[in-house]
């Protein structure tokens, strides 16, 4: 489950208003990279695959590739206003270390740290 919060979910419905191409959705996955292991990705898209699985949050279509689940199970989106600014903000609990922007991050499989608190 992908938690998405109702400011994070407006903001992304305006800019999927604002895409020319028609049907667009949200595709949230990852990617290796970043200075800890995994990259996030978040962009619109329109192209389906069978290996996509399909949420609905906020009334809004989310689209997640099967293998990336077990990365982002949990995940919580939101969107801040900070000053003149905002950004969206990632909190993943499957991480168990991310950088210092807050862009990569490392699971415990990964890391081969033990499935349980220490």
């Amino acid at each position: 489950m992908i938690n998405i919060s109702e400011t994070a979910a407006e903001r992304l419905k305006e800019m999927l208003s604002q895409q020319e191409t028609p049907d667009m959705f949200l595709r949230l996955g990852v990617a290796p990279g970043g200075c800890t292991g995994f990259s996030y990705a978040m962009g619109f898209d329109d192209k389906e695959s069978d290996e996509d699985i399909y949420m609905d949050i906020h009334d809004m279509k989310v689209v997640v590739e099967k293998e990336n689940l077990k990365y982002l199970n949990g995940l919580e989106i939101d969107f801040e206003e900070s000053g003149m600014s905002g950004g969206f903000t990632i909190h993943n609990p499957n991480a168990v270390a991310t950088c210092g922007c807050g862009s990569s991050f490392r699971t415990r499989e990964e890391a081969g740290v033990p499935d349980k608190d220490c």
